[in-house]
């Protein structure tokens, strides 16, 4: 089962979700008490664009609607190849690169693990037609950067008996001001995440040396994301002021690329490489899956990136950067050499 949020809607289109909240706050005791009969009947609602790019990751984009892209089956097949059968011959049908508009770009969050993904429609494009062309805006790629901060979890955050610590900064930024007139200043905090669900937690200023810490309602969110130490939390405050909460799991405990088939069978109009292959012999319409959790490999290409590209002669001994992400979501630059070449 997935949530989805349709990137085509306006926010004037996108229908208005019915409060819900997965908690329970008949008492102090209780108040994040998952309530999982309600988890059921409720509909998928559209989720903070914001937080699905925070939690895919600073490196992901992807693009708007209408816009020209480059389809490259050879990283499409990369992703998929611990976990699908061989390419074969519908590999060998594919030109190495196809031109394409974009027709539709979905997001999806995956209920039980919370892994983000996408699903874009193309249509190949004749590449007379596109000179000219320019890429459009970037989905998801806000005006300004959003409060956000984002925290790996140690073996005391992820403890039945703990709470999550939050670095003062960090606490000052996202969430809404403490009266540090109060002996003890504490306060209630509200959170949505991916799918629209409500987390509630006590947020409190104290200790020796005092630190900012979330209690009640911690462990219930721990429980119910099992969330394990190396697992990373962030928090994110919009424009709007409304708290955003969101998960992104540890390199050893995320899903196999062999879960990517699973989901993407799951949606309606998924298309199997033999599937692309036809649809770009007979220029119509082709889905494709994008799990930016699980491979690097970008197949989805702005056009004017790509044509960038074809300026650069690459050759043994080249110095060269690349971007990575770091655990705690920021992103690192680093040197590399090349040290051979293979021409496909």
């Amino acid at each position: 089962m997935v949530g989805l949020i349709d990137l085509n809607m306006t926010e004037e289109e996108e229908p208005t979700p019915s409060s819900r909240s997965l908690l329970s706050s008949s008492s102090s005791s209780s108040a994040s008490t998952l309530s999982a009969s309600n988890a059921a009947a409720s509909p998928p609602v559209s989720v903070c664009l914001e937080l699905w790019h925070a939690c895919a990751g600073p490196l992901i984009s992807l693009p708007k609607k209408g816009s020209v892209v480059v389809y490259l089956p050879q990283g499409h097949v990369e992703q998929l190849a611990d976990s699908s059968p061989p390419a074969g011959a519908a590999y060998d049908r594919l030109p190495p690169h196809v031109f394409c508009r974009v027709v539709d770009v979905k997001l999806h969050a995956e209920t039980a693990t919370d892994e983000v993904y996408a699903q874009v429609s193309l249509v190949p494009e004749n590449e007379r037609g596109i000179e000219g062309e320019e890429d459009g805006e970037l989905v998801g790629k806000a005006s300004t950067t959003p409060h956000m901060f984002c925290k790996t979890l140690t073996a005391s955050d992820t403890s039945t008996h703990g709470g999550f610590s939050v670095p003062r900064r960090a606490a000052e930024d996202c969430f809404p001001p403490l009266d540090y007139t109060q002996q003890r200043p504490s306060q209630e905090l509200v959170a949505k995440d991916l799918h629209g669900f409500e987390w509630r937690f006590r947020h409190i200023y104290r200790g020796q040396p005092r630190r900012h810490l979330l209690t009640t309602g911690w462990s219930a969110f721990v429980n119910r994301k099992k969330l394990v130490s190396g697992d990373a939390v962030l928090f994110l405050r919009g424009e709007d002021g409304e708290l955003r909460l969101g998960v992104r799991r540890a390199a050893q405990v995320k899903p196999s690329s062999a879960a990517m088939p699973v989901l993407c069978s799951q949606l309606p109009n998924h298309s199997s490489l033999s599937d692309v292959a036809n649809a770009v012999a007979l220029r119509t319409v082709f889905n494709v899956c994008y799990n930016p959790r699980v491979s690097s490999s970008e197949f989805v290409i702005p056009l004017n990136k790509f044509m960038k590209s074809l300026d650069y002669s690459f050759c043994a001994g080249m110095r060269f950067k690349m971007r990575f992400e770091t655990e705690d979501a920021a992103e690192r630059r680093f040197a590399h050499k090349a040290c051979d070449l293979h021409i496909f």
